[in-house]
């Protein structure tokens, strides 16, 4: 993935690079494009420990802080665009198509998280459906431990 930003703002840090230093203010968004996947919406936040490409994190904006979402997680979610580990800042998505890690699942189903942090599966748990979220792919694309999901600003609600 190759997001190109596509807004009129300076931004010091690409979307799939992490930073020791804070680039940006934490919570702005930005919009980018990618040729595979189109536009994609972006928050930056801080990192957590463990942090690696396609985790789902839950974040909190005001505390400025994230974690690898689990089973039971609550709060607004976010797709990793980097290895943003703890004392690090990097760029999640929150819309569009988005690489997510996932367990066996099929395309079209509805997106769970499950006891393995960051790690999302189609199986249903009461309680633990992502909201604004769907598989468009089977586990496996782009690679092997991951799939494509349509987002629209996600949530972990106690919902399904």
């Amino acid at each position: 993935m190759s997001f190109v930003i596509t807004e009129d703002k300076i931004i010091n840090q690409a979307i799939n690079e992490t930073s020791t230093t804070k680039q940006i203010g934490i919570g702005t968004r930005i919009k980018a494009y990618d040729e595979v996947y189109g536009e994609g919406e972006f928050i930056y936040l801080n990192g957590v420990a463990s942090t690696t490409v396609g985790d789902l994190v839950i974040y909190d904006q005001y505390a400025g802080t994230t974690t690898r979402a689990v089973a039971g997680s609550r709060g607004p979610c976010a797709i990793a665009m980097s290895a943003n580990v703890a004392s690090s800042f990097g760029w999640y998505q929150i819309g569009g198509a988005a690489v997510v890690k996932a367990a066996t699942v099929v395309a079209n189903a509805s997106v769970y998280v499950t006891a393995t942090a960051g790690t999302v599966d189609d199986t249903v748990v009461s309680g633990d459906k992502v909201d604004g979220a769907r598989f468009k792919t089977a586990n496996g694309t782009p690679s092997a431990g991951l799939a494509i999901i349509q987002i629209a600003r996600p949530s972990l609600n106690a919902n399904g």
